[in-house]
């Protein structure tokens, strides 16, 4: 082992850590290169340098894989900070969530997972039930924020405002393929705090 640059933790749950996080990496990037249909546990396993029955012991199959990697991509990448203003946090927020799902390998999970509940409604149920609600959650929190400090109405109907915010980002990424530049995102916000601010 000597000359190894790695530091060493003295038991084995620091290497299983990383290999975890290897094969999550591997699967994004498979994911991104060959599609869906082209990622295998096979694969994932080559390009992490593990082996599959360590891949196999911790995911049954390659979709828990990939809905594994594409929730902890999202809860690292997607948590909307606190700027003490609503317009500054949506904006940065709004724009961050469509650069993610139009421009990052897990925005390619997302879509290709999105596109393959189509027609497996287990999926579906995982990716919305287990997966997706824990970014509403995360999506909902400047609403609820700028509630409290008297920036939106008590009785905003947090779940509705937000569908009118994300819902044209997720429209024009799964269903027209148009592009979401920033201006597009800005518009959004401008729109929805000329509704809601007085």
């Amino acid at each position: 082992m000597g000359g190894s640059t790695a530091p060493h933790r003295g038991n084995r749950h620091g290497r299983s850590e990383e290999a975890r996080q290897a094969v999550l990496e591997a699967a994004d990037d498979l994911l991104a290169e060959r599609g869906f249909a082209g990622v295998t546990i096979e694969g994932i396993a080559a390009r992490a340098g593990v082996a599959k029955q360590t891949i196999y012991r911790w995911w049954p199959s390659k979709v828990d894989v990939l809905l594994e990697a594409f929730t902890e991509d999202m809860a690292e990448h997607l948590t909307p900070e606190d700027h003490g203003d609503l317009g500054t946090e949506l904006r940065t927020h709004l724009a961050r969530l469509a650069e993610f799902l139009t421009g990052s390998d897990p925005g390619a999970v997302f879509r290709a997972l999105a596109g393959q509940a189509q027609h497996d409604p287990q999926l579906a149920a995982r990716l919305r039930d287990d997966h997706l609600s824990g970014q509403r959650d995360r999506d909902r929190a400047p609403l609820l924020r700028a509630v409290e400090r008297g920036e939106l109405p008590a009785d905003l109907d947090v779940d509705v405002a937000l569908d009118q915010l994300v819902g044209p980002i997720y429209y024009r990424v799964l269903v027209t393929g148009s592009p979401v530049p920033r201006t597009f995102t800005d518009d959004l916000v401008a729109a929805f705090l000329h509704r809601h601010q007085h």
